[in-house]
């Protein structure tokens, strides 16, 4: 193999593709970039067995030929070269040779036959989605996908299809037992009779930011237990989790009848502040209604108490709810419109919560007790 390629081109997709290697593994040759080399083109792969992103770019090939090297070695060298340098790729006595300018490096290879592949199988359903309605179905659901591995079904985001108030949808859910993050889109062309599927959290994490570089339509192909997605030169595809994903809907409140209306980035700054006080471990704070108006408070025995009071528009009853803030904040964050509002029943019950100018997107919060 034989090739001369702009820093600027491989520097783009080696970062796209070595984010997906482990630091840490048993087997070596995961650690490890495939580059297969042929006319006008390289093509970048990258796996840990779970997710495989494959990436080509423009080159001028001297010579065909594929290799295997370190991820991330290589990534620190090419981004630690010189903009706009060219660098000559050289495969021989089961080294990979990099010149650019007066540096040369030399790196250990391994056969590009024991690089594994994740076979896809058959795809039995394919639809397209923009990056921006797929970028905006992620961010207002992924901060809730449980960290627990016990409860591995949670470990993902929710994608399903279903009949909404007469509407066909497309869904993302997420919940870790505390909260649950749900948003959803008209359905695309293609996708009505897709499976429910369980995408896990670091092909989520991968796939977002590979949607960050890119504006345009994303092609969506599903299996029975994988997922790929297809944007320009880049293909993601991931294994999905084998497991049922719980019947979300029922901890979704139907009955609460306290709402709350207040200005979302008042309500925000005032949590954000208020919590400051409260313990490191719970991060608890405590909300107080009353007439037109809403009290943060929070304490702790290390740090003292605080209190902030806001308008809102409030005529309930009064009583009040605990809240973990950090919970409550990364809700707060994915509000877009002027005002929030907070659907309840009681101290005790979920609380809905919802943006003012977005019918898309719904949260359900656990109260805690402070």
């Amino acid at each position: 193999m034989n090739l001369i390629i702009d820093r600027a081109n491989l520097l783009k997709s080696l970062n796209h593709v070595q984010s997906v290697v482990e630091r840490r593994t048993t087997i070596p040759i995961l650690s490890n970039v495939r580059i297969d080399a042929s006319i006008d083109h390289i093509k970048l792969s990258a796996t840990d067995m779970d997710i495989e992103v494959v990436e080509q770019t423009s080159a001028n090939v001297l010579q065909d030929g594929n290799v295997t090297a370190s991820a991330h070695t290589l990534y620190d060298i090419v981004r630690k070269l010189p903009e706009g340098a060219q660098v000559e790729m050289i495969f021989d006595d089961n080294q990979l040779r990099l010149n650019s300018g007066r540096s040369s490096f030399k790196l250990s290879c391994l056969p590009p036959d024991d690089f594994p592949s994740l076979t896809p199988g058959d795809f039995v359903n394919t639809f397209v989605i923009s990056s921006s309605d797929l970028s905006s179905l992620i961010d207002k659901t992924r901060f809730a996908i449980s960290t627990e591995e016990t409860r591995y079904y949670l470990n993902g985001i929710y994608l399903h299809s279903l009949n909404h108030e007469g509407a066909e949808v497309l869904r993302v859910v997420a919940t870790d037992g505390h909260r649950l993050a749900l948003s959803e889109m008209a359905l695309p062309e293609g996708a009505h009779n897709m499976p429910g599927i369980i995408i896990p959290r670091k092909a989520v994490s991968e796939l977002r930011k590979l949607i960050d570089e890119f504006s345009g339509e994303l092609k969506i192909e599903l299996s029975d237990t994988k997922i790929r997605f297809s944007m320009e030169s880049i293909l993601l595809t991931s294994k999905l989790i084998d497991g049922e994903f719980p019947e979300y809907d029922r901890v979704i409140p139907t009955e609460n009848n306290k709402l709350l209306e207040v200005d979302a980035k008042a309500f925000s700054n005032a949590v954000d502040r208020v919590s400051a006080i409260s313990a490191e471990k719970s991060r608890s704070i405590k909300l107080n209604f009353g007439k037109s108006l809403v009290v943060l408070s929070a304490s702790s025995p290390e740090n003292g108490s605080a209190s902030e009071e806001l308008e809102a528009s409030y005529d309930s009853e009064s009583f009040e709810i605990g809240f973990n803030s950090r919970y409550l904040l990364d809700i707060m964050h994915q509000i877009e419109g002027e005002a929030v509002r907070f659907n309840m029943s009681g101290p005790d019950a979920p609380t809905i919560v919802n943006d003012s100018s977005d019918g898309s997107s719904t949260y359900v919060l656990m109260p805690m007790r402070v």
